[in-house]
């Protein structure tokens, strides 16, 4: 794909967990030409990724949009996230990054009746230049607790067969996914270690999902490229 030389070739990721990374995403843009930059949730100061006028990526994490009260940190970023997607620039929401956009364009998020964890296909709505069109028959991710409603102006582009609300875009810039489009199917045990305890809670076979991802992350990490570069040439 041809890139405009005058797009910022790095690409900024807000992280609220550590293992919950750009995974095979960050393997795509290197191809590409892209340099990362990694911001912590918590942490760091936000400012300048929700200021950046190149990509901003806002990634996953085990809280909800709605426990400010306990982490501070979110109003922050929610205030910033509102505007920036007021100037319309260049966002991408994964999973918790989907709901906090949801979230700022005034939508409601808020626990969903069960927790969807898991591999499974999506349900991709049969639009013209949809981007997740390449993610046709292909098991994705799933690990979410919580869920939102569409935002206003928002196009669904896929749903699930728990929820209705997997992924929606707003116009060209603005790209929510709540299920993971990223994992990386090398990296994938961390997720185990790390979420252990909600697994279990969950009764989820820990034993299911390490064989579902040899099953199904390469394809998913294939389809993954051909979605993301698809949404890079709009912006780009």
């Amino acid at each position: 794909m041809n890139l405009q030389t005058s797009f910022p070739k790095t690409i900024y990721a807000i992280q609220h967990l550590a293992f919950e990374d750009l995974g095979s995403l960050e393997d795509v843009f290197y191809q590409l030409g892209f340099r990362v930059r990694y911001f912590e949730a918590g942490v760091d100061d936000l400012t300048q990724a929700l200021n950046y006028e190149g990509l901003t990526i806002i990634l996953g994490g085990p809280i909800g949009v709605y426990e400010s009260e306990d982490y501070p940190f979110l109003i922050h970023e929610i205030e910033g996230l509102k505007q920036r997607l007021k100037d319309n620039k260049p966002t991408i929401g994964i999973c918790l990054g989907a709901q906090l956009i949801a979230y700022a364009l005034g939508a409601k998020v808020y626990a969903g009746h069960t927790k969807e964890i898991g591999w499974d296909k999506l349900k991709i709505n049969q639009k013209e230049h949809n981007l997740l069109n390449p993610l046709e028959n292909i098991h994705v991710l799933h690990w979410h607790g919580d869920t939102f409603d569409l935002p206003d102006e928002a196009t669904l582009l896929a749903s699930s067969e728990l929820y209705p609300n997997q992924a929606f875009q707003i116009g060209k810039n603005i790209l929510g996914l709540q299920f993971h489009i990223e994992i990386n199917k090398d990296n994938f045990e961390r997720w185990l270690i790390g979420h252990t305890c909600e697994i279990r809670q969950t009764g989820v076979s820990i034993s299911q999902l390490r064989t579902d991802n040899q099953l199904y992350a390469d394809k998913l990490e294939q389809s993954c490229s051909m979605a993301i570069q698809q949404y890079l040439s709009q912006i780009c």
